[in-house]
């Protein structure tokens, strides 16, 4: 039997995919905000995950899949055009991947993207942003190509069994799943039969870019962090303080705290809290010993809204300053609370 679950993002959908007797689970496009949930809920099942698998290289999110992996030590599934290095098994078209007694068959389906899968199982398939409900992925992203998701759509997935379940990547309307069927009948992008009509209407559609595109692209493709993560491992590290239990600080003369103003020096001179130095964030670690000899002083670090500035404590912390501390919300508090500038 088959445990089956899908887990919402926003309009990113993943699913956590098990086999009752054996015990053994993947996770198919992996979200970055919802790893705890995936743990959680395995471990509620008491499912092993043992594979994670991204349907292609998105670029509206940050996956999970580079993260889990590793934390997990377990391998990585993509398909074999997929660019990023971090890919422990690159699978092509008419691969299986087995999960205790699931099978799970990959679909070569490029056109979102050139390293686009679909995975298929017994009653369903998994679409990625191929297929959506009511839609198709769009390809005037990176990779994108308007006849090859043509090829994808009408001489590959309309082919198979129209009672299969469609499970897409992707939804912003609260639908959950569709059948193939419904698709062929009402999906006003699968009525352009023809090649030529469907390139036509997927080119001039005029989408916006996905908001964090570049970031997006840039750590999936790579393995590397967003910004986001960074933070938030930074704030794992950090102490934070109230502007409220600053001015108790700041009345006490017997603790009284180095105050590093991080922001670049032309917001420095505009206005700064009182006492401050500068040392902007990039100058941090080549200017730290000779503006703050002291490793043992309490140092208060801040920026314009203090996400800089938890970066910067936890660097300082790093390297041996133990009291450093950031200012929760940063000088926008500072300024939003009527404080001395």
């Amino acid at each position: 039997m088959m445990y089956f679950e899908q887990i919402s993002s926003g309009g990113c959908k993943s699913y956590l995919i098990g086999c009752k007797e054996t015990l053994q689970a993947i996770v198919v496009d992996p979200v970055i905000d919802q790893v705890d949930r995936y743990l959680a809920v395995a471990a509620r099942e008491g499912l092993r995950l043992q594979y994670l698998l991204d349907t292609h290289t998105h670029a509206d999110h940050f996956s999970a899949s580079h993260e889990l992996g590793e934390r997990l030590e377990i391998p990585v599934i993509m398909h074999r055009n997929s660019p990023a290095p971090f890919v422990d098994t690159r699978v092509d078209d008419g691969e299986t991947i087995i999960v205790g007694k699931l099978r799970l068959a990959i679909l070569y389906t490029p056109g979102h993207t050139e390293d686009s899968i679909c995975v298929l199982l017994a009653d369903r398939i998994l679409t990625g942003d191929t297929l959506l409900v009511g839609g198709t992925g769009r390809s005037d992203l990176p990779g994108g190509d308007a006849s090859k998701l043509y090829d994808s759509l009408f001489n590959k997935l309309l082919k198979l069994p129209p009672e299969l379940l469609v499970y897409p990547a992707h939804d912003y309307k609260g639908q959950t799943h569709s059948t193939l069927a419904q698709e062929i009948a009402a999906n006003p992008r699968l009525q352009k039969k023809d090649r030529a009509e469907f390139i036509e209407l997927m080119n001039a559609l005029n989408l916006k870019m996905p908001t964090h595109i570049t970031e997006a692209l840039r750590t999936n493709r790579s393995g590397g962090k967003s910004i986001n993560q960074l933070i938030a491992t930074a704030a794992a590290k950090t102490v934070f303080i109230s502007i409220a239990q600053l001015r108790e600080l700041l009345a006490n003369p017997d603790d009284q705290p180095v105050i590093v103003d991080v922001r670049e020096q032309q917001a420095f001179e505009q206005d700064h809290i009182p006492g401050a130095i500068n040392i902007p964030r990039g100058q941090l670690e080549l200017r730290v010993n000779e503006l703050l000899p002291d490793p043992t002083r309490r140092i208060l670090v801040y920026c314009d809204y203090g996400k800089i500035s938890t970066l910067a404590a936890a660097t300082l912390r790093d390297i041996g300053f133990g009291r450093a501390i950031a200012l929760d919300g940063g000088f926008q508090s500072w300024r939003e609370t009527g404080q001395p500038q």
